[in-house]
């Protein structure tokens, strides 16, 4: 069993590579919950849904996430009530959101209603919330505090962030299908996402930093950063913010407790050395998924890694 840590856009993209070379049942996903949100009373799973969309073939795919050629009739009715929406949500994607809350109401718990989203929707990959328990992604940015989605989406990454807090990270517990999915892969790979809010919350929750230390697996991360620059979102930003390099070689450092192998992209050749300093072997590649053909090929050189 192969074990990906994601995020949403990126991690997305990379397996949609993934799944053309191994088998969805062979595959399983644990995602990131901290961007989730209650809006307009609904339980809202943003990174779970852009890897389930992706999967699935019906992202949006000029957006990264969203259904394609959905409509927003319901947001456009809203305004005229008055009511200004900084969250696009589109009318198919209500649907998803309005199905999850009134699962979770009739009390059932994330993960189970995250795999029937998935297996509905077409898929065979095993897609498991970080943790079922309450847990969010706040920012302090010019002295107040906001849910990331708001910092992300409303206010754009404009605000100077200065910390990053992880609410219920002192209670929220992984699935003991978490626990088990990491001691019993035969690999490990941390998707290029966002080493703070996406990857990094998910190793907030309780336990699950451990049990990467703890599993025999290879553990394969790919840098979401490539020349100090993010592909897509804050990372670069909230790197700096923290007083992390804003390269691949911070990210590294992040993760240089439990990682075996880093793959970086060739214009950050010259950071090689640094990243083997740190104990952790580096690979050079290209590692821009433009393509499926360029995603897929970064999945196998992960996959080649995850061998040897």
């Amino acid at each position: 069993m192969i074990v990906a840590f994601a995020g949403g856009v990126g991690a997305a993209k990379f397996l949609e590579g993934l799944i053309r070379l191994v088998p969805q049942e062979q595959i399983t996903v644990i995602g990131n919950v901290g961007d989730d949100i209650e809006f307009y009373g609904l339980h809202v799973s943003p990174d779970l849904d852009i890897v389930t969309y992706t999967l699935a073939g019906l992202v949006d795919q000029t957006k990264g996430w969203g259904f394609a050629d959905d409509t927003f009739n319901f947001r456009d009715t809203l305004e005229r009530y008055g009511v200004k929406s900084w969250f696009n949500l589109g009318d198919r994607d209500l649907a998803t959101h309005i199905y999850r809350t009134e699962q979770l109401r009739k009390g059932k718990d994330l993960s189970d209603v995250t795999q029937e989203i998935t297996k509905r929707l077409g898929l065979r990959i095993n897609l498991l919330p970080a943790t079922n328990d309450p847990f969010q992604t706040y920012v302090i940015a010019g002295g107040s505090s906001m849910h990331f989605q708001e910092y992300m989406v409303k206010r754009q990454t404009k605000p100077k962030v200065s910390k990053i807090i992880f609410r219920g990270s002192r209670t929220a517990k992984p699935t003991r299908a978490v626990l088990k999915s990491i001691s019993h892969a035969s690999g490990i790979i941390i998707c290029p996402s966002n080493p703070i809010v996406s990857i990094g919350a998910i190793l907030a929750v309780e336990g699950v930093r451990n049990a990467l230390r703890k599993t025999s697996a290879k553990i394969v991360g790919i840098s979401p950063i490539i020349g100090g620059k993010t592909v897509k979102g804050p990372a670069d930003k909230l790197l700096k913010a923290l007083n992390v390099e804003p390269s691949a070689t911070g990210v590294a450092e992040l993760y240089s407790d439990f990682l075996d192998t880093f793959i970086i992209d060739r214009v950050d050749e010259q950071l090689v050395s640094n990243i083997t300093a740190l104990g952790i072997k580096p690979v050079v590649t290209n590692t821009l998924m433009k393509t499926l053909t360029a995603k897929t090929r970064l999945a196998r050189v992960a996959l080649s890694q995850l061998k040897r």
